[in-house]
């Protein structure tokens, strides 16, 4: 497996252990977060700020994800994309809604691989119920097959 793609499982591990620190760690000093609702957060530091606030107010869905793609930009710079969907607490399923289609930049610090930029987007579909459907689908095989017991 690709460092930048290792990198990516870092980064979404770190948010379902609820982790603000380790996830912001995985940013350069410059990264840049988009998330779900469009909300922009620039620089390690204001990561790992905006993590702990969504930690500390509330228990947030877990994600299940598949890699789809690790491609080399130049030197030391690679792209991952994947798609995620999100387990509620207290549920053993998907939230269909709540299904994002994910890229991360991520560069070779020379100290280790660092996320430059993680955007996270909403998988609509406008339009194409069958697209959502097949997403939610290949989702939920994915959480079958990485749930051993079921999630708290």
């Amino acid at each position: 497996m690709h460092p930048a793609t290792r990198l990516y499982h870092r980064l979404i591990d770190c948010w379902n252990r609820h982790d603000a620190t380790g996830y912001g760690d995985t940013f350069t000093d410059d990264g840049a977060l988009v998330g779900f609702d469009g909300s922009t957060v620039d620089g390690r530091e204001a990561v790992t700020a905006h993590l702990a606030e969504i930690f500390a107010d509330h228990t947030p869905a877990r994600y299940v994800t598949v890699v789809r793609e690790t491609r080399r930009l130049s030197e030391g710079v690679y792209l991952v994309r994947a798609v995620a969907g999100m387990v509620p607490p207290g549920r053993t399923d998907l939230e269909p809604a709540a299904n994002a289609v994910q890229s991360l930049v991520a560069t070779d610090t020379g100290a280790g691989w660092r996320v430059v930029l993680f955007h996270n987007t909403p998988a609509a579909f406008h339009g194409r119920p069958e697209a959502a459907e097949r997403l939610t689908a290949e989702l939920r095989e994915e959480l079958r097959r990485t749930t051993t017991t079921p999630p708290e």
